[in-house]
């Protein structure tokens, strides 16, 4: 492989959406993906206007998110009385430039692989190939070692490196050998989805419950003729800390009968849970689970995105949406640093310690914190939630999360481009 290139780990969201940037400014790159065949795996997640904006500039405009989601536009939350605490319009509907999506991440994460193929060559990402570790190169570059589907050991070179293999990642387990274990704060979520009338405005985000017992969910489709759409839920309990997390695997398929009466009394005039759990062809468990926040993403030309970097609890739906603007800010600073180590450092300063304390908010419950202040100021109990938290103070709880995960409305629509149309990099090093 030639030196100029630059080496991705992982072919998830944030692994694509780099390679996708970096074809943009015209520097070669190959993505390394362990599974041997990628397949259409998860359920629904939200991408913010911020990441909508990002995916906009690279040509993966609304007809083709719409083939695989649909525009949010409403974000709300509900107490376990039914009674709501707060409601705000999304994208658009809000005054942003750009919607909101709520897509189904399995078809969403297979348009971006195909994308990458369709611009990059079929030989772009490189599948049932495991990066395990990395060595520094006297050069001043990287090699990548390299796990294959058979069991073969192979090493790649390249002026970069990049760590985008999730949570697990080996890029940082090298990087940080002493890094604390994965993080578990108590709570196992539930997900799946099932055919169901949208409520409220069609196509809203629904946090229902209490701060230790709710349940998210909206739709990740368009409407059929029937007026069905494919209703995604998450269920969520918070347990003791003597809790087996362990024992729950990632998107491990489980029985509805293993959890559902948990959520038996979620049922009010606008709302059947139970009987929506109970359309769901397949459910799946999982730890609601992070990291705690690094010093560094960096090592020399090596450096960690997305999960990898930063993961974070689901409770802002700011997962996926980071780790697309982790790629597009790379491809901003190699613009005018170059294809290098000086590049990664930068990338380093500007959002090493800013991204670490929104993942710290989300583990903090991050929007859904209007839940816990409920539960201790009245108990979850209330007529008028104005006599409980006032109007400004929800709003201003809002404002201050959507300011720190980078989506605060004025200043995005305000926002230049963050790579030029047409920009590329001057001088990829030999």
């Amino acid at each position: 492989m030639r030196r100029d290139h630059v080496l991705i780990a992982g072919g998830g969201i944030g692994g694509l959406v780099l390679a996708l940037t970096l074809h943009e400014i015209g520097v070669p790159c190959t993505v390394f993906e362990g599974v041997r065949e990628l397949k259409p795996l998860g359920v629904g997640i939200n991408l913010q206007p911020n990441a909508v904006r990002e995916l906009e500039d690279l040509g993966i405009g609304e007809a083709e998110m719409d083939a695989v989601g649909i525009p949010a536009r409403e974000w709300a939350l509900v107490g376990l009385n039914g009674r709501e605490i707060y409601s705000e319009p999304r994208g658009k509907l809000a005054g942003y430039n750009w919607h909101q999506y709520a897509v189904h991440r399995g078809e969403f994460h297979m348009k971006l692989y195909h994308t990458v193929l369709e611009r990059l060559g079929p030989d772009a990402v490189r599948l049932g190939h495991k990066v395990t570790g990395y060595r520094h190169d006297a050069e001043g570059g990287v090699t990548a070692l390299i796990e294959t589907a058979a069991g073969e050991q192979i090493e790649e070179s390249g002026a970069l490196l990049f760590g985008a293999d999730g949570i697990h990642s080996n890029v940082r387990a090298q990087m940080h050998p002493a890094q604390p274990p994965i993080h578990w704060g108590g709570t196992i979520m539930w997900r799946g989805t099932a055919k169901g009338v949208p409520i409220r405005s069609g196509s809203s985000f629904v946090g229902l419950g209490t701060s230790r017992h709710r349940v998210v969910i909206y739709p990740i489709s368009h409407p059929d003729a029937d007026g069905l759409a494919d209703i995604n839920w998450i269920a969520e309990q918070t347990y003791d800390t003597d809790h087996d997390w362990t024992k729950s695997g990632w998107f491990r398929p489980v029985e509805l009968a293993e959890f559902a009466r948990e959520f038996d009394g979620f049922v009010y005039d606008w709302l059947d849970l139970p009987a929506l759990l109970a359309k769901s062809d397949v459910a799946y468990e999982n730890p609601m689970i992070d990291r705690d926040p690094l010093p560094t993403w960096v090592d020399g030309p090596v450096a960690l995105i997305g999960d990898a970097a930063h993961p974070m609890y689901p409770t802002g739906s700011n997962g996926a949406s980071q780790a697309i603007m982790d790629a597009r800010q790379i491809g901003r600073i190699m613009l005018d640093k170059g294809v290098n180590a000086a590049a990664l450092a930068d990338f380093d300063a500007a959002f090493c310690d800013s991204i670490g304390q929104v993942a710290m908010r989300n583990r903090g419950a991050g929007p859904f914190g209007l839940l816990n202040m409920v539960d201790e100021r009245c108990g979850g109990q209330f007529e008028d939630i104005d006599d409980v938290i006032p109007a400004d103070e929800r709003r201003a709880f809002m404002l201050a999360y959507q300011q720190a995960a980078g989506f605060a409305k004025e200043r995005l629509n305000g926002a230049p481009r963050t790579i030029p149309a047409g920009s590329k990099v001057v001088k990829v090093p030999a």
